[in-house]
C-alpha cells in the first residue's frame, strides 16, 4: 500500500458518503451521508454530531458551555428531531433560519482525534461536520489521525517544456504529495542564474483564474506575475491547490453567497466554520526542496506566506509587492485582506 493511500481511500470514503474511522472515532460526513446510510449506519439513533468550534460559535452556542473555544470542535447532543436534512440546516449557514432548538453541547471524549476529523473533512472539500457513530457499520476506510500529521513530501511525478505566450522558455512541473496524494504543479520560467529566484505562491482560482471573476483579484495576480517573472528574466510560479483558500471550491461558493447576503470574505469563512485561511505551505516548501531550492524571493503581499515559508525551512531572503488595482466587485474584499488578513501595502 502506498504512502497517500489510506489517506485518499478516506477522502474518497467522506465524498462518497462512506463511514470512515479515525483512530476511535467512527465518522460519516453530514454533506454527503444520505438518510440511508444514516439510518444504516445508526439505526438506534445514537450517533451524534461534530462540528468546528467557528460554526458553533456562529450558531450562538458558545453561551452552552464554559471557556467556548472557536478552535476546538463543538460536540452537538443529537435530539429526537436531528435528522439528516435537520442537521444540514445546522452545518450550512445558507439555512441558518431553518433549525429548531438545539440541546446542550456533549463532552468528546476524544478532542484531539475529533480535530484531526474536521480537517479530514477540509481535505475531502466538505463542510466540518461529521455524524459521530457508535462503531455498528464497518467502516469504508480506516485512518490513523497521525497520517495527517506527516510533513507533504513533494515528488516529481512528470515535466515538460510548454511555450507560453509572452514568457521566455517555460516548463511545467508535476508534483505529487505523498502523503495525500493531491496534485500540484510548479511553471519555470527562463533561468535564475545562482541567486535566490524570485516565485509566486499562486493557490487555484477557478473562479478568477479561468473565468475571470472580478469578485477577486486572483486573475489579474496570476498574469501580473507571469509578466513580472518573464521580466526578471526567470523565476518560478507554484499553482498550489487551494481553491478559496483552502477550503476548496463548492465551500468557496457558499461564502460568496454569504457574501452576497452582507458578510466580508473573513466572517463567511467563519459562518461556515472555518477559519478565514486554512492554507499552509507545507506543500509549497516540499515542492521548491525538490528542486533544490532553500532560499527565495517571494513576490507577495500577504506576510502569511512569507511565515509559512520560513517556518517549513525556505529562507525568504526578499519580498517584492504584488498589487492590483481595484474594482467595484473587489474593493471591499481587498480591503479586508488588508484589515483583517493582514495583507501589506
Amino acid at each position: 500500500m502506498s504512502e497517500a493511500e489510506p489517506l485518499a481511500r478516506a477522502i474518497a470514503a467522506l465524498r462518497a458518503g462512506r463511514p470512515v474511522r479515525l483512530g476511535g472515532l467512527d465518522l460519516l460526513a453530514l454533506e454527503t451521508a444520505t438518510s440511508a446510510m444514516l439510518a444504516l449506519a445508526d439505526p438506534d439513533h445514537c450517533a451524534t454530531l461534530l462540528l468546528s468550534g467557528s460554526r458553533a460559535a456562529a450558531l450562538g452556542l458558545g453561551n452552552l458551555r464554559n471557556a467556548a473555544d472557536e478552535d476546538e470542535p463543538a460536540h452537538i447532543a443529537r435530539p429526537d428531531w436531528l435528522g439528516q436534512d435537520e442537521a444540514m440546516a445546522l452545518a450550512d449557514p445558507g439555512r441558518d433560519l431553518d433549525r429548531g432548538p438545539i440541546g446542550p453541547l456533549g463532552a468528546l471524549a476524544l478532542p484531539s482525534e475529533a480535530s484531526v476529523a474536521l480537517t479530514l473533512a477540509r481535505l475531502a472539500g466538505l463542510l466540518p461536520a461529521l455524524w459521530l457513530l457508535d462503531g455498528q457499520v464497518e467502516p469504508t476506510a480506516t485512518l490513523d489521525p497521525a497520517a495527517l500529521d506527516r510533513k507533504p513530501r513533494a515528488i516529481i511525478v512528470a515535466r515538460a517544456a510548454i511555450p507560453i505566450r509572452d514568457l521566455p522558455l517555460s516548463q511545467m512541473i508535476s508534483f505529487r504529495d505523498a502523503a495525500s496524494g493531491e496534485d500540484h504543479v510548479a511553471l519555470l520560467i527562463g533561468a535564475f542564474g545562482g541567486q535566490p529566484p524570485l516565485i509566486r505562491l499562486h493557490s487555484e482560482c477557478l473562479t478568477g483564474d479561468v473565468f475571470g471573476s472580478l469578485k477577486c483579484d486572483c486573475g489579474p495576480q496570476l498574469q501580473e506575475a507571469l509578466r513580472l517573472l518573464a521580466a526578471e528574466g526567470g523565476g518560478l510560479l507554484l499553482y498550489l491547490r487551494q481553491e478559496g483558500r483552502g477550503i476548496g471550491l463548492p465551500n468557496k461558493l457558499r461564502a460568496y453567497a454569504l457574501q452576497d447576503r452582507g458578510l466580508d470574505t473573513v466572517d463567511a469563512n467563519r459562518r461556515l466554520g472555518f477559519a478565514d485561511d486554512e492554507r499552509d505551505y507545507g506543500a509549497a516548501a516540499a515542492m521548491l526542496r525538490a528542486l533544490g531550492i532553500d532560499q527565495v524571493r517571494l513576490l507577495t503581499n500577504n506576510p502569511a506566506k512569507v511565515e509559512g515559508l520560513e517556518r517549513e525551512g525556505i529562507a525568504v531572503v526578499g519580498r517584492v509587492a504584488h498589487h492590483m488595482p481595484a474594482n467595484p466587485h473587489n474593493a471591499d474584499y481587498l480591503a479586508t485582506k488588508r484589515r483583517k488578513s493582514g495583507h501589506l501595502d
